[in-house]
């Protein structure tokens, strides 16, 4: 969900046997509630805003939510909110959010003395998911995936979460129990390069407005490319730049 952020195509993963989904949005988690697509719902993104941890708790009567948390003040926020369920985010490398892994087991028992469920822990290598060479990455992510599985044994639970699409077929000797994966469903330029079994899902149509004989330049918009993963890509040719 956090990659398509969109309940249709969702419904579509749920019909296909997909059983949870990781939400990067309060608003994401939300609306997946609303649209009956609630049976589990993570977000993996801690929040301390108030307003939208009680939205959220408030969905707990007819959905799943688990909320991550990596400190005393997102565990305090959630407590407070009335957050039933948790996983403890643990920092296994990429250095944003996360709990060092030494110190995950005692924010749990934090965790538990508020009367609050922990469910496991989660621990997203994204630093390591446009790691080029195959065999390379896999044995960086065996290496932060023994830093959460340190962490697990600290902190309980039934739940092991992590990867994504650049490293989900490398988590079968990992302990991981569930993958957070989600570009896959719609793919994008970057991942492309790993030669992973996943197809692009939507093309832009532009139109060449200008032609040399070493380049073209082609009208396409550029709010309609989604930039944030690089320059687009054009079949049997390359893109320079793209310019406004």
């Amino acid at each position: 969900m956090k990659a398509t952020k969109c309940t249709s195509l969702a419904k579509l993963q749920v019909e296909a046997g997909h059983l949870s989904f990781t939400c990067a949005t309060p608003r994401e988690m939300i609306g997946m509630a609303h649209a009956g697509l609630g049976s589990d719902l993570l977000l993996a993104n801690e929040t301390l805003d108030a307003a939208r941890l009680g939205a959220m708790a408030k969905l707990q009567e007819s959905s799943m939510i688990t909320v991550a948390i990596d400190s005393d003040a997102t565990l305090a926020a959630a407590a407070k909110a009335g957050i039933r369920n948790v996983l403890i985010d643990v920092n296994v490398g990429l250095a944003r959010c996360g709990v060092l892994p030494n110190l995950a087991g005692a924010l749990a028992d934090d965790a538990r003395k508020h009367g609050i469920n922990v469910r496991g822990v989660m621990g997203y290598e994204g630093h390591l998911m446009m790691v080029s060479e195959k065999n390379e990455r896999q044995a960086q992510v065996a290496e932060s995936m023994m830093l959460l599985q340190r962490a697990a044994k600290d902190v309980g639970g039934e739940i092991i979460s992590a990867g994504g699409t650049g490293t989900y077929d490398l988590h079968k000797n990992t302990g991981v129990t569930e993958i957070q994966a989600g570009s896959y469903s719609l793919m994008d330029t970057q991942y492309s390069q790993l030669n992973l079994p996943f197809e692009q899902a939507m093309w832009v149509v532009g139109t060449v407005i200008s032609s040399s004989t070493k380049w073209s330049v082609a009208d396409v918009g550029l709010k309609s490319l989604g930039m944030d993963h690089g320059n687009p890509s054009i079949e049997h040719q390359s893109v320079w730049f793209c310019s406004d």
